[in-house]
């Protein structure tokens, strides 16, 4: 199966796709979503990618909503609305895209993956065979506050990766390459406790940035999420 690149070229170069050694068993799948409401939970897909194991880029695919959009969140997501207009694909057609490449025997890793999944409407045990969430792969226990911490993307990436998180902005093939070079290093950790502990560490000392939601709990007139300072009413789903 060829991958689909429904897409314009990239905001930043990714270099040729690796030759891969092996099938790949582990993908991420990353979802973008656009503002259909002023509320946060009023959201609908605007972009879908899919990268497996080796770093290469299976699908980078765009969604043209169904419903009128608010906001293209383009900070957040990198999209705007000549994009879809020119790329979007109705949604079902994007999935049932995606689904060609993903085989069922593949597990996928991502940061709150779940979520992607449910946007997507798939199903373990059918599009795929299961999940694995770097929020819980790499949280940390903090004694200072006697509980586990956990950690955005963004900030696992900087500190074990060093990947510039301000240059570039985000999108969805960005995002999903993120998590498989994480979940690559994870599993590396492991072998490693000393190497571990180190990296745990060193999440626990480096202050995160303050989130996009944080910095703007409203943005464009669309309410994005905080808990501390939302004001919309709706209730946080998850």
């Amino acid at each position: 199966m060829q991958p689909h690149f429904l897409a314009p070229p990239l905001p930043y170069a990714y270099g040729p796709p690796p030759v891969a050694p092996t099938p790949a068993r582990y993908y991420s799948i990353d979802v973008e979503c656009v503002a259909t409401g002023t509320d946060h939970n009023a959201r609908a897909v605007g972009q879908i990618s899919l990268v497996d194991e080796h770093e290469r880029v299976l699908a980078n695919l765009y969604v043209r909503p169904d419903q009128a959009v608010v906001s293209y969140l383009t900070p957040l997501t990198g999209l705007t609305a000549a994009l879809l207009a020119q790329h979007g694909m109705p949604l079902q057609q994007a999935v049932s895209m995606l689904c060609q490449l993903l085989p069922p025997s593949a597990i996928l890793v991502g940061q709150n993956i779940a979520k992607d999944v449910q946007w997507l409407g798939l199903k373990e045990g059918e599009h795929f065979e299961q999940m694995m969430d770097l929020t819980g792969l790499f949280r940390v226990w903090n004694p200072q506050y006697k509980s586990y911490s956990v950690f955005g993307q963004d900030h696992l990436a900087k500190v074990l990766l060093n990947w510039d998180t301000t240059v570039g902005g985000h999108d969805a093939v960005g995002d999903a390459l993120k998590s498989i070079r994480l979940f690559k290093l994870y599993q590396q950790l492991q072998a490693s406790p000393a190497q571990w502990a180190a990296a745990q560490a060193a999440l626990l000392a480096t202050p995160p940035a303050p989130s996009f939601a944080r910095q703007n709990p409203s943005f464009e007139g669309v309410c994005m999420g905080n808990r501390k300072t939302c004001a919309c009413g709706a209730p946080f789903l998850g």
